[in-house]
């Protein structure tokens, strides 16, 4: 079996970290693999929502995997070029996505792990899953976005809490803290992320796209131009088939209803 697993349900594409003897934690090849992917799920016009998750119940990704580092890196530029071109792929590609991603945290997420599920839209937990930016313990500072992705959600002091202790923050704190939006048993978790999945899936597909670039765009400009960007924004969806058949459904409802 593949290292990390890739599959289709319809319109939704299932990515699966896939190491359960060491909690998923990720190699180089895995990071290619899956940068590879999102990418063609950005431009395959098929998939509407990405769902990521890992194997197993004990954990979601513990971050890379120790024994694939390079250790014999001749200087820090060389390792800054390994990360730019290696785990930062995921989150640069994932920029570019405007199309749903969930994550359904099986888990324990630790360092980078924990930073996966962070960029994603939105995260669903297991009642087993705790979460940890363990980075300090090692003397390390947050090397795949935590540091973005963290104060954008829980706000800049907790973040900075959480940064500097590296406390674990078990499912239910985590739904608390807004990292997480549903706790579910570890039965029913990936079960329940299809099903919300799906119920997306079934969305119209370029308002469900626009909406999502809406608000991280809207998330780093002022009001005013906020407002002209989603002008453009709706006057497009105006044009779009899936406006007109969505309102010709509600029409043909509300007039059976009569």
């Amino acid at each position: 079996m593949s290292d990390i697993l890739f599959q289709k349900e319809g319109n939704i594409a299932v990515i699966s970290l896939n190491r359960p003897e060491v909690m998923n934690a990720f190699t180089h090849e895995m990071i290619k693999q899956w940068a590879d992917a999102l990418e063609e799920y950005r431009k395959d016009d098929s998939i509407d929502v990405v769902v990521l998750t890992g194997a197993g119940k004990k954990g979601f990704c513990t971050g890379v995997d120790l024994k694939d580092l390079d250790l014999g890196q001749p200087n820090a530029l060389v390792r800054k070029n390994d990360l730019w071109e290696g785990v930062h792929r995921i989150a640069l590609t994932l920029e570019n996505l405007d199309k749903p991603m969930i994550c359904a945290v099986n888990g324990t997420a630790v360092g980078a792990g924990m930073d996966m599920a962070l960029m994603c839209d939105i995260r669903f937990a297991s009642e087993n899953a705790r979460f940890s930016e363990g980075y300090i313990k090692v003397g390390l500072v947050p090397g795949d976005g935590g540091a973005y992705y963290l104060p954008r959600i829980v706000g800049m002091a907790k973040a900075l809490e959480l940064l500097w202790t590296g406390d674990f923050v078990h499912a239910q704190e985590a739904k608390e803290l807004g990292i997480v939006n549903q706790v579910y048993s570890p039965e029913e978790l990936l079960p329940k992320t299809m099903e919300f999945a799906e119920r997306l899936a079934k969305s119209p597909k370029i308002a469900l796209r626009m909406i999502k670039r809406a608000a991280y765009q809207s998330a780093n400009i002022d009001l005013r131009t906020s407002l002209d960007l989603i002008s453009s924004h709706f006057s497009i969806v105006r044009d779009s088939e899936d406006h007109k058949q969505a309102v010709a459904a509600m029409l043909d409802k509300s007039r059976r209803r009569e």
